[in-house]
């Protein structure tokens, strides 16, 4: 059993490999310092943070106090697809670690934990090493290299924390009766994916009970802010690589101006502020269905609605993804089309991926 032990790395993204190794560690040290570096090479589109790494580091030792977390922009780390290309300066190995030394303050009999297969651990260099070096376990099932290039394709290996930041937010919007909730449930279901309700509806019925006739100004807040709270569940706990939001402050802005004739200044920041990753917007062009909650239902309404919502996207320089085909199920297979292709970039056709 080792008094202190560091391990440093990426951590883009915590996989459930890494997360043995560091089980591994913390089972031989009474302390084990973890350092979070900055990624050379980025994923273009995932804009993840040091602190969005230590977050999900945090809660995922938050039970562990024997295992701190520190990051770091200063220490750089080669970025190799294999481990045999890397050629090992000791001079500048030891410049780095006498740097996490002091600034750690770590005992002089503290030890560096490193993969097996990592050339540090190789007899000849680590007789050059300032640190004793100790081995940890192949995870060969989780590559770091492969899951960092395509998280979407490895969703499985990605560390539960670290989810919310590699879900994208795909948000169904239209007016009333445009099919918005039955094209939700159905996207979920084909991709296993979580997903948020229409706030303003539930809203309707906890608060309001159950009518649209006491609506006024002054709900529009908490109903954007229900909104913002559960999309940042469902994403917290996200199930794929897609979250599905049914609607969104846009559209909530819109019955705002529709009804109350006046923007919403807060419903206007969260739509800035909680900015969602994709919007498919579908036409008002199938039939109108009366639930006891609807009124937008003649085509000069319909038509109205629909303007103010590209109106607000534009305000906020948001494109939307527009589905204008009338038929539901070809309204279903160009939202999946879509999806395929943003999110798991796929061209095929879903209905050509069995013939």
């Amino acid at each position: 059993m080792y008094d202190t032990g560091l391990m440093i790395g990426y951590f883009e993204p915590l996989h459930l490999g890494q997360m043995r190794s560091i089980l591994d560690a913390a089972g031989q040290a009474n302390n084990l310092h973890i350092v979070i570096t900055a990624h050379p090479s980025p994923h273009p589109d995932f804009a993840i943070t040091l602190q969005d790494k230590a977050r999900w580091l945090q809660m995922a030792c938050a039970d562990m106090p024997f295992i701190h977390i520190h990051t770091s922009d200063e220490i750089e780390l080669p970025l190799h697809e294999n481990l045999d290309d890397i050629t090992i300066n000791a001079a500048n190995s030891n410049t780095k670690l006498q740097r996490l030394i002091d600034a750690l303050r770590l005992p002089a009999e503290a030890v560096l934990f490193i993969a097996e297969n990592h050339p540090l651990a190789q007899s000849n260099t680590q007789e050059q090493l300032l640190m004793t070096v100790v081995t940890t376990p192949l995870q060969p099932e989780f590559d770091s290299y492969t899951i960092a290039r395509d998280p979407v394709a490895h969703w499985s290996a990605i560390h539960p924390q670290a989810r919310g930041d590699y879900t994208k937010t795909v948000a169904i919007v239209g007016g009333e009766s445009s099919g918005k909730t039955t094209l939700v449930h159905k996207l979920a279901n084909y991709y296993g994916a979580s997903f948020v309700l229409e706030t303003g509806r539930l809203y309707v019925g906890t608060d309001l009970g159950g009518s649209e006739i006491g609506l006024q100004y002054s709900d529009y807040a908490p109903i954007a802010l229900n909104h913002a709270q559960a999309i940042r569940a469902a994403a917290a706990t996200a199930t794929a690589p897609i979250t599905i939001i049914d609607t969104d402050f846009v559209t909530t802005q819109a019955f705002c101006e529709e009804y109350e004739g006046r923007t919403h200044p807060f419903v206007g920041a969260c739509i800035n502020e909680f900015r969602l990753d994709h919007t498919i917007m579908l036409d008002n062009n199938v039939p109108w269905v009366a639930d006891g909650m609807r009124s937008l239902g003649n085509e000069v309404a319909r038509g109205r609605f629909e303007q103010l919502l590209l109106t607000i996207f534009a305000r906020h320089h948001i494109q939307p993804h527009m589905i204008t085909e009338p038929d539901y199920d070809e309204r279903y297979q160009q939202a999946l089309a879509f999806i395929d292709q943003q999110i798991y970039n796929q061209t095929i056709k879903p209905s050509e991926k069995y013939n």
